[in-house]
């Protein structure tokens, strides 16, 4: 079966993009896994599928896959992605457009310079719906050691503050917290250094992919965890290895992402 791809990115965070409105696209996930590859497939860090949805006021369905090949909730970085596939591709000429994810339902406003602001919904911080095993709500958690927030944005961060996210051991770290019992669906660790109340730098190791140059979703959880802790204000730049991103958020509201989503090739896959 021949199918035919979009490869993008937003601010290096690199995906596969495919039209499955017909609903006639399946991927196991050894499947998934081998495109992925960097040197025997396409690769990726998320495959992003377009889907139908029957869902009243929604336009469509978003489905994402990490590298591994399971399933996740949401993903900032692509949701860019996805608005600007479904106008190119003459899917929609909505704006903004809804579209319904595994965690909730997204607003996506695609800009005049093509930059597109992602209504990314209200953060979760109740733990059991996270999910996190801890008995209360705190404004950090102690998990392998290590003091972190815990937010959820649609999929599940945790988030470290430091002095310089250039020394910090990220390969190391990371997977101690990732698996830790305390978070039964894993969780991508997000470390974050204040420049100031306005700014930030940012590395975030995500589930099924380790380190991304950029993570969309995380990016929101480290400004919403130093707005909490009295540390940012609610408009942040966000300077991530791929590039920069801005985050808006202030407490009891949705949080907002703005950034670029890029095209890079089409193609064909014989699957």
């Amino acid at each position: 079966m021949m199918i035919n791809f979009t490869k993008m990115h937003g601010l290096g965070n690199d995906f596969m993009v495919i039209d499955n409105s017909a609903g006639n696209i399946v991927f196991s996930s050894e499947q998934v896994q081998s495109l992925s590859q960097r040197h025997f497939g396409i690769g990726f860090d998320q495959l992003l599928m377009i889907e139908s949805t029957n869902t009243k006021g929604v336009d469509f369905r978003y489905i994402i896959y990490n590298a591994d090949g399971s399933e996740v909730e949401q993903c900032g970085n692509g949701a860019r992605c996805f608005a600007r596939f479904v106008r190119e591709k003459g899917l929609s000429n909505k704006n903004p457009i809804s579209v319904e994810t595994k965690s909730g339902i997204i607003s996506l406003f695609i800009n005049d310079d093509n930059t597109v602001r992602v209504d990314m919904g209200a953060p979760i911080f109740n733990p059991i719906d996270i999910p996190l095993m801890a008995s209360e709500e705190s404004l950090y958690y102690l998990i392998e050691g290590y003091e972190t927030g815990v937010i959820s944005t649609g999929n599940p961060h945790c988030v470290m503050i430091v002095d310089d996210v250039d020394s910090i051991d990220v390969e190391y770290i990371a997977p101690q917290i990732q698996q830790s019992d305390l978070l039964p669906n894993q969780a991508n660790i997000g470390f974050m250094q204040i420049i100031n109340r306005n700014e930030i730098n940012l590395r975030v190791y995500e589930r099924g992919a380790g380190e991304t140059l950029a993570c969309g979703s995380g990016a929101c959880a480290a400004v919403i965890h130093g707005v909490r802790a009295g540390q940012l204000d609610g408009q942040v730049t966000t300077h991530l290895r791929g590039g920069d991103a801005l985050i808006e958020y202030k407490e009891g509201e949705n949080v907002f992402l703005s950034g670029p989503a890029q095209f890079v090739f089409e193609g064909w896959i014989d699957i």
